[in-house]
């Protein structure tokens, strides 16, 4: 496993004692320069960016934005649940793991697809879901989650129930298999569950809270942990497992994710060089999407923060009357994966998620991929729909609405085989 130090990078340059309030910094209306240091240097080489700048990035997106990487176990120690190698007809095996990450905390359930016709170790999708692993197969084996979730249909007083299994359509494990690609994915909620006033999963060992004689909570503090750093947190965690498994390849690792777990995806990517692709899916606002939104259909930081005041952390929400001042923006976040490829997707019809706002992103970010030595996005004009812009930073857009569908993963597919194969 690797150290903390080798997942947040190199030593971090502007301790947060070291960093001005929200309210002294410098307004700025466009993109920062994402070769700018805080205090104003211009980085024109590879060791600048490695050594400076880079880690400056993470450290000013912990302090300002998501709240602070969570420590690192010192072990993830896994218990196979159970194993079925003719899942799918034969065309894949299915396991279902349980992850222990603290002797003081619950368990995380990973539903775990391994393709079985392969030559060699298989590339790999990891990502979280929002219902369930039982919801994205009818395998009778897999765990209905007892944790916290979000009422629907087939949710009960927050319960998950046998009616879900089967229903999601968002992770198509046949087609994938089929492919060659093994997929392994997560309930978020045993994470952390998706409700500020829910106190579940994880909760105890990402965010625990000090408390004094009377046993009241102290005030958080602005840097706290939120959520979808959180979420990320959980995907290193789950990578740290796969990465040990024979029939995955480590230098093959995909992260993906859909809109608030897109986000997580896009900062899991950020924040652990062993992520090989990034596919956040219409991550919008706090994730693919510029805070300095020039959309007016798109949401904002101040409606975000509103609706989700548990994704950000508490300096997040200072921004929220002048995004200006935000020291960087989200092209810096994509800057973080350089020279790692980064795939947006979007939907004509969801301009909540600032799909034109997304390209411009990607187009920012280029100069660092370009110092780096690689190609960035090769694209000046904004695309048709379902046209793949398959360049080392990525970019589609399709007909319809919010949702992650199969056609998504066509394209999913269709640029890991570029950049994984």
């Amino acid at each position: 496993m690797r150290t903390l130090a080798a997942l947040l990078g190199a030593a971090l340059m502007c301790p947060a004692a070291d960093l001005p309030s929200p309210e002294k910094l410098p307004a700025n209306p466009d993109l920062p320069d994402p070769l700018t240091t805080l205090a104003g240097k211009k980085v024109t080489t590879k060791k600048e960016w490695q050594t400076v700048r880079r880690p400056e990035l993470k450290e000013l997106f912990q302090h300002y934005m998501y709240g602070r990487y969570p420590a690192v176990p010192a072990k993830v120690s896994a218990k196979v649940l159970f194993e079925d190698k003719e899942a799918f007809g034969g065309k894949a095996t299915v396991r279902e793991l349980a992850l222990t990450m603290s002797d003081q905390a619950p368990q995380v359930h990973v539903l775990l697809s391994l393709p079985n016709r392969r030559s060699g170790p298989a590339p790999v999708f990891v990502g979280l879901n929002f219902t369930g692993n039982h919801s994205i197969t009818d395998h009778p084996k897999v765990r209905v989650p007892t944790e916290w979730m979000r009422n629907s249909p087939t949710v009960k007083a927050n319960k998950a129930t046998e009616a879900g299994r089967g229903k999601s359509q968002r992770w198509p494990l046949e087609a994938i298999a089929e492919r060659g690609y093994a997929v392994a994915t997560a309930y978020y909620g045993e994470i952390i569950p998706d409700d500020p006033k829910v106190r579940g999963g994880l909760s105890e060992v990402l965010m625990p809270r000090v408390r004094n004689q009377h046993q009241t909570e102290r005030p958080p503090e602005p840097d706290d942990t939120a959520a979808v750093m959180a979420w990320a947190w959980g995907l290193h965690r789950m990578i740290d497992h796969l990465t040990t498994l024979p029939e995955i390849d480590a230098k093959r690792v995909a992260v993906v994710g859909h809109s608030r777990l897109g986000k997580a995806a896009l900062v899991a990517a950020a924040f652990d060089d062993r992520v090989a692709v990034a596919f956040p899916s219409q991550a919008g606002c706090g994730g693919t999407g510029p805070s300095r939104s020039k959309n007016p259909k798109a949401e904002t930081v101040q409606r975000i923060n509103s609706s989700f005041p548990h994704w950000f952390c508490g300096h997040f929400k200072a921004f929220n009357d002048d995004t200006t001042k935000l020291p960087f923006d989200q092209h810096c976040l994509v800057a973080i994966c350089a020279p790692r490829p980064v795939l947006f997707t979007n939907a004509t019809e969801d301009q909540w998620a600032n799909p034109p706002g997304q390209f411009d992103v990607l187009k920012a970010a280029t100069p660092v991929y370009k110092l780096l030595g690689v190609e960035g996005l090769e694209a000046e004009a904004y695309p048709e729909e379902n046209k793949l812009i398959a360049s080392r930073l990525g970019y589609w857009v399709r007909p319809g609405k919010h949702d992650m569908t199969p056609d998504d993963w066509k394209t999913y597919l269709a640029f890991a085989d570029r950049w994984l194969k």
